[in-house]
């Protein structure tokens, strides 16, 4: 009597493994929890130097927001600046490196194959007829993701992947808005370094006239002193104002991925520099295009994700193999029918005990998501303030240039007046003196408030993501209602 082993039927367990597909098919979707939002305002109703608009009216995003200031210099350096910069170079690069996580993340979906060759030669030493042998086998492994844990993987690479470019987003957002700020920082100081030559020439001719005065014998030696001693007080201010010049222009230059010796902005001042205007009634939708809170948001999909990917880690791992080969004594016949070889095969491994180690996972990548959730919302209400400030001070700055630009005029009349009575022996060189002082110091209060004003409104455009135009509330984009194209307000 011969004993055959008995086998139980492959049959259920085929079927079974069939399930397992089809159930981890439709396991995959992950379970992303919504974003907690913060609730902001519908707009900023009190916004500087406009009427109220339309809260109806849809922004429309104007990425170029830096020609708003009419300056083909600026939107040249902003130009060079945006593709030399170092820090967005570095940033590109972490992009990239995000789509290799992204695209490694994905790979496990996917099934894995593997081929293996190999040949040997056997040479008898005693004599004997040498012989080759030769074996090919092909193996595909697969992992059924029943929980999820690989889609939620590839799910936590893509929001690192937008994370990512978001990030560069806002490196070339801050580049741009350092390179505007510095650009006008340079002409503020040159008009600043005019107006200290004015002074000095001011100075200069009120000191020739003592001098004639003092050789008639109506001036006195005080006087005399005192008049070179404002001359040179005036002259003083030129080599630091030259060297602030010089520091900004090294400072623009390195922005543009410049050496900074032979870089020099070619613009005399800020005369030729429009000053936008900023609508009222700025809806806060407006935040939502900022790239960090967009980063944000994206960094708490991924811990989201991650939480998901710890969570299934707790169940068993379904891998399914499969292999098909030949193996032969004789090289040329490695492939024939007799010689092929197949095996498929189904194997479950889920953790019995780890010492909490996955549950601790698990733990710590829902404490991380709580984090940041809070970093999420803190950002939301740093950006709102961030809006609020800028607003209040383009408020204040423009109302403090219209009345320091009436005791420039006012000093400029006083000063022009005690020099014409100083001629006449009607007034005190003290008096004159004076007056050239005040003027001096209000020329020099009005070029720093003008050069704030307009970096508040870059600190603006900076805190809303960029410019924007309110296009949709005259009826067609781009025009207003008579059909003639809409110019840009607000800070596009």
């Amino acid at each position: 009597m011969i004993l055959r082993p008995t086998f139980p039927s492959l049959k259920p367990l085929s079927l079974a493994v069939l399930a397992l597909l089809l159930a981890g098919c439709a396991a995959t979707q992950v379970d992303v929890e919504p974003v907690q939002k913060v609730d902001v305002p519908r707009q900023w109703g009190d916004a500087a130097g406009a009427n109220s608009t339309d809260s109806t009216a849809q922004p429309v995003i104007d990425a170029d927001w830096w020609k708003q200031f009419g300056s083909a210099e600026l939107s040249s350096l902003v130009k060079e600046g945006r593709s030399n910069n170092f820090e967005i170079a570095a940033a590109m690069s972490r992009v990239r490196q995000a789509e290799a996580n992204a695209r490694i993340a994905g790979a496990p979906l996917l099934p894995d194959a593997d081929i293996a060759l190999s040949a040997n030669r056997a040479l008898p030493l005693s004599g004997g007829s040498p012989t080759t042998s030769a074996s090919g086998m092909l193996e595909i492994n697969y992992e059924v993701d029943f929980w999820g844990r690989n889609r939620a993987g590839l799910a936590a690479a893509e929001a690192s992947l937008r994370a990512n470019l978001y990030d560069r987003e806002t490196v070339a957002l801050t580049v741009t808005s350092g390179i505007v700020s510095t650009f006008l920082q340079v002409l503020s100081l040159r008009d600043r370094l005019e107006i200290a030559r004015q002074n000095v020439g001011n100075a200069q001719r009120v000191l020739k006239l003592v001098e004639a005065q003092s050789r008639a014998g109506a001036a006195s030696p005080l006087d005399l002193a005192r008049q070179r001693s404002a001359l040179a007080n005036q002259q003083a201010a030129l080599p630091d104002l030259m060297q602030q010049e010089r520091d900004a222009q090294t400072a623009l230059a390195i922005l543009l991925g410049r050496p900074p010796q032979n870089f020099s902005v070619g613009e005399k001042g800020l005369a030729a520099i429009q000053m936008p205007k900023i609508a009222a009634g700025l809806p806060s939708e407006l935040l939502t295009r900022r790239p960090d809170i967009r980063r944000a948001e994206a960094r708490l999909a991924e811990a989201n994700a991650n939480v998901a990917v710890a969570r299934a880690a707790l169940f068993p791992s379904i891998r399914l193999t499969g292999s098909t080969g030949a193996q032969s004594n004789a090289l040329l016949s490695l492939f024939d029918g007799p010689n092929l070889l197949a095996n498929l095969g189904a194997s479950l491994t889920a953790p019995i005990f780890d010492a909490g180690r996955l549950s601790s996972r698990r733990d710590l990548a829902v404490a991380q998501k709580q984090e940041l959730v809070q970093v999420y919302r803190s950002a939301v209400v740093s950006a709102l303030s961030e809006v609020e400030k800028s607003l209040g001070a383009i408020r204040s700055l423009e109302e403090r240039y219209r009345l320091k630009n009436q005791e420039v005029d006012q000093a400029r009349f006083a000063f022009e007046l005690s020099e014409i009575r100083y001629r006449s022996g009607a007034e005190d060189l003290m008096v004159v003196l004076d007056t050239q002082r005040i003027l001096s110091e209000a020329q020099n209060q009005l070029g720093q408030i003008k050069l704030q004003r307009l970096q508040a409104t870059v600190s603006l455009y900076k805190a809303l993501g960029g410019g924007w135009r309110d296009d949709v509330r005259y009826g067609n984009p781009g025009t207003d209602s008579g059909g003639t194209p809409q110019k840009t307000n607000g800070a596009s």
